[in-house]
């Protein structure tokens, strides 16, 4: 998904979704050298959220292992 900045409001920006919509996003959330007008990725990335997934099915095994 790619959203636009079109304005920074506070700790808020406020982008324009794919569909022509406005969102509030935390500022914190953006890269601190975005600009209005700049076009932000949003992703999941898929082989972190694996590695993430197996690291913590692993340590809850290891805490359940009698």
């Amino acid at each position: 998904m790619k959203v636009i900045i079109d304005r920074f409001e506070g700790d808020f920006v406020v982008v324009e979704l794919e569909d022509g919509n406005m969102a509030d996003m935390p500022a914190t959330l953006v890269p601190k050298e975005a600009k209005e007008g700049d076009v932000i990725s949003i992703e999941i990335d898929e082989d972190d959220t694996a590695a993430r997934k197996d690291r913590i099915e692993k340590l809850a095994a290891k805490l359940w292992k009698d």
